[in-house]
């Protein structure tokens, strides 16, 4: 079932969760989730990841037909799996995992009544905590998702013509990403976190607040999904700013270029200056063992002594953030928040997005994926990070 390429990668991350499972008393893991079962299994299916704390996996799988391998077994329904494990001598839990903030009530219920463990724990924060450090594997797949990104924003100048409006523009960009690579699916953690292939924002769509937990708004096309490019007209004096994904690869890089329809006012020159020296600040301090809260409350510092403070990540509504794991999913740990109690592990994968809303002009501002290594950190999305014009 595991093709031999990923088998060793697998067998790591199954090493990693045991020793953190170990640290909480677990017996055993069960994953239902998507994108769990990527990380664990090397694909997606219908069905359940059972780790034991100690020794290898069991696969209880409803759909597709065709899977095989000593320890994979096919299931109806869950209440199958604890009669699978009597049959084959496997211990019942006392200490079960469940995915406590990714499944529903009810399928968490049914999985608790039909193994009855003395105890359940939250799986999710727990694979969480173990995705944020990704393997060799992971590391080169970022590396390949960069590569495309960086060519889809190479072309971005071509795909503009002038009268067109925010949307259009994206629909372009969209259809060059799908041409290099892109998977066009765009994962997030967390309940209404519905997105496009990414955002764009132009002119003072970029103040409008969303409900979504992303670093800027919009308004989006309607008010079922309030994220995002509006419709706006892409006239001279506008800023751009294009937070595509980098979703070449199942693990996704993060990075946000700002382009101009024709020149753009100087306080917006001068405020994309000040996001530079953020990034060059933060990232000069980073390296293993740096906090996550003194690289966000070291950007918020510049950003307020450049006189830009009551607009820095927005105006209207502020993200409290300034940057944020990804790996599988776009919002991963570790995040860089002014409370955050984490801080930088070599093999942590981060974005980190300083920007600043200017009324009447738009958004400016930087996000680069930064790898960091045992020393420092390294940044994966080397592309022009000027204000770049598109006429």
């Amino acid at each position: 079932m595991i093709q031999e390429d990923i088998r060793k990668d697998l067998q790591l991350k199954w090493r990693r969760l045991q020793e953190n499972m170990s640290k909480t008393g677990a017996d055993g893991c069960l994953l239902s989730v998507d994108v769990n079962l990527y990380y664990v299994a090397g694909r997606v299916y219908s069905g359940y990841f059972y780790l034991p704390a100690e020794g290898d996996p069991w696969l209880f799988v409803k759909r597709p037909n065709g899977l095989t391998g000593d320890q994979v077994h096919y299931i109806r329904k869950p209440e199958q799996m604890p009669e699978l494990f009597a049959e084959h001598q496997i211990p019942l839990p006392k200490k079960l995992l469940l995915e406590g903030d990714e499944l529903a009530y009810n399928e968490y219920m049914r999985l608790a009544a039909a193994f009855k463990p003395e105890e359940t724990g939250n799986a999710t924060a727990l694979l969480r905590q173990t995705r944020s450090v990704k393997t060799p594997w992971e590391i080169e797949q970022f590396r390949l998702s960069a590569r495309q990104h960086i060519l889809t924003y190479s072309e971005i100048t071509g795909c503009f013509r002038p009268g067109m409006t925010d949307i259009e523009l994206q629909y372009e960009i969209e259809k060059r990403m799908r041409k290099n690579g892109s998977m066009g699916l765009f994962r997030a953690f967390g309940a209404n976190m519905d997105i496009f292939m990414g955002s764009l924002l132009a002119g003072d769509n970029a103040e409008t607040p969303s409900p979504f937990d992303f670093a800027l708004g919009g308004g989006g096309v309607n008010s079922s999904l309030p994220i995002g490019a509006n419709g706006t007209l892409l006239k001279e004096g506008t800023a751009v700013m294009v937070d595509m994904a980098g979703n070449y690869t199942p693990y996704i890089t993060d990075m946000t270029r700002v382009f101009s329809v024709g020149k753009l006012p100087e306080e917006a020159y001068r405020a994309h200056q000040v996001a530079l020296e953020i990034q060059e600040a933060v990232t000069n301090i980073s390296r293993p063992g740096t906090s996550c809260a003194e690289m966000y409350n070291l950007s918020l510092e510049i950003a307020e002594k450049a006189g830009l403070g009551d607009c820095f990540m927005g105006t209207k509504q502020q993200a409290k953030f300034v940057g944020h794991g990804i790996g599988i999913q776009i919002n991963e740990l570790p995040v860089l928040t002014p409370r955050s109690k984490e801080v930088l592990e070599p093999a942590m994968v981060f974005a980190l997005e300083p920007k600043f809303v200017l009324p009447g002009i738009g958004a400016v501002g930087i996000e680069n994926s930064f790898l960091v290594t045992e020393t420092g950190i390294e940044k994966l999305t080397i592309f022009e990070e000027e204000i770049i014009r598109l006429d």
